[in-house]
């Protein structure tokens, strides 16, 4: 039988400290930025929200006159005119470090006004792009949020050009990268944000009749009576370049407890890795993974999923703490990764994206919980911190080859660019602070990836 002493022992064999393992019993680790930890969902003071109001008023009266962020504790705004330009050198790798930097922490720098973005039109790319998230198909009025780009502070990122011809040079460069290979993301729907924002990246969010659809290869056909498929599958003919994303948000193998029965229980196995990631993992040359926000008793209840570890019900005596399950599957998973990396065929390079952050300031997603703040960067601009504001998978990827992709605290930043209250179903009172529009940050968490591939 399976008991919360039985998963103390298997975490801590997964190679987690004990000091940690009582963080995560106490603490809540998964917004840690800068030196403070603060809660995933804001709480921001309504008289807070009565002067970003305000600003914005203010704003639109005097388009000339830039807002000033105002000061943040975790934060320094930082203006690219007052540091002096670090000299810059190249590694071994080709990333262009500072002289004082031996490794690039693509996650520690500052967000600049670049009027070169957007790099596809928020109208276009509905080859790609769910209507949800093309926030300027929307009642919203500002776009600010579309023209700022990530520097990191130590070293250089090369940047996409505006100009079609660069656009498609920029192209070229990462699909030669990529040319007969697999690029896949598994994770949630923040993982497919991420996906549709690298297809519309790819094509300039142009019609593109090229590119192939091929679901089937992968069994991504939709099923007879499903919303959508588990997943899409595109390539890329004139490079054989694949770009797949599945959809699995808590990185667990699901399986039904009664196959012949539609409303069966799901046993969700938090100590293995979903079926089809362990079926065609053997095809992948960079694969991005993500988990975060389905780890709640809701949604286990909405998908009937029930908590198995060693293939045995892990509640049947008490209720296991979802924190302790979140981070038992991340360890599980990135310890199988690192398992079979030695045996891959192909090199394969794996990233494990940290957690979105989530913006609801008075009250949550279900309590009127809002973000409706539309000026860029009002809590600071500059990340200062070495470490990842993500301390469960940063923690968790230690002594293994998965690499991290640290989007937390720079998207922490930028609570402006939630699709917000302007979602397509206009709910009265409710808006969507978790998922992006797009284009935007999701854009930035991509050229991020391009860069470490």
């Amino acid at each position: 039988m399976f008991s919360l002493s039985l998963l103390h022992v298997q975490f801590l064999n997964l190679h987690c400290a004990y000091n940690l393992w009582i963080n995560f019993l106490y603490h809540d680790l998964e917004y840690v930025v800068g030196v403070s930890n603060s809660s995933p969902t804001s709480t921001k003071p309504k008289n807070e929200v009565v002067k970003s109001e305000d600003k914005m008023k203010e704003r639109s009266t005097n388009t000339d006159e830039k807002e000033k962020p105002r000061e943040s504790s975790h934060y320094s705004d930082a203006d690219s005119s007052s540091k002096p330009t670090p000299e810059l050198k190249e590694n071994e790798d080709g990333v262009i470090l500072s002289p004082s930097s031996k490794v690039c922490n693509y996650a520690k720098g500052r967000w600049v006004e670049d009027n070169r973005r957007p790099w596809y039109s928020g109208f276009g790319c509905k080859q790609w792009l769910s209507i949800m998230w093309a926030c300027r198909l929307t009642k919203r009025k500002d776009f600010s949020y579309e023209g700022y780009r990530w520097q990191p502070e130590n070293c250089y990122m090369p940047e996409f050009e505006r100009s079609s011809f660069l656009r498609r040079d920029l192209n070229t460069i990462l699909i030669s990268r990529m040319q007969n290979k697999t690029l896949a993301f598994i994770g949630d729907s923040l993982g497919r944000q991420q996906f549709q924002s690298l297809m519309c990246m790819l094509t300039g969010g142009e019609e593109s009749p090229e590119v192939e659809d091929v679901g089937r290869e992968y069994g991504l056909a939709k099923a007879p009576g499903a919303l959508r498929p588990d997943g899409w599958v595109y390539r890329f003919p004139n490079t054989n370049t694949t770009i797949l994303y599945y959809w699995s948000a808590s990185l667990s193998d699901l399986v039904p407890l009664n196959r012949t029965d539609p409303s069966t229980d799901i046993a969700m196995h938090l100590d293995q890795p979903p079926a089809f990631m362990r079926k065609f993992f053997h095809q992948f040359h960079v694969l991005v993974l993500n988990t975060g926000h389905h780890w709640n008793r809701g949604k286990l209840k909405a998908n009937r999923w029930v908590m198995y570890v060693d293939g045995k019900p892990a509640e049947e005596k008490k209720p296991l703490d979802m924190g302790n399950a979140k981070n038992l599957t991340v360890y599980s998973i990135a310890r199988w990764i690192d398992s079979q990396l030695p045996l891959h065929p192909h090199n394969l390079k794996v990233f494990f994206r940290t957690i979105s952050p989530r913006h609801f300031f008075n009250g949550d997603w279900n309590t009127g919980g809002s973000c409706d703040n539309m000026i860029p960067m009002s809590g600071g601009s500059e990340v200062v911190q070495d470490g990842s504001s993500d301390i469960v998978v940063e923690s968790a990827l230690k002594g293994t080859k998965v690499k991290i992709l640290d989007i937390t605290a720079i998207s922490q930043l930028r609570d402006e660019g939630h699709v917000s209250r302007y979602t397509r179903r206009a709910i009265l009172n409710t808006s969507d602070c978790l998922h992006w529009c797009l284009p935007g940050i999701p854009d930035t968490w991509n050229e991020l990836l391009i860069a470490q591939i």
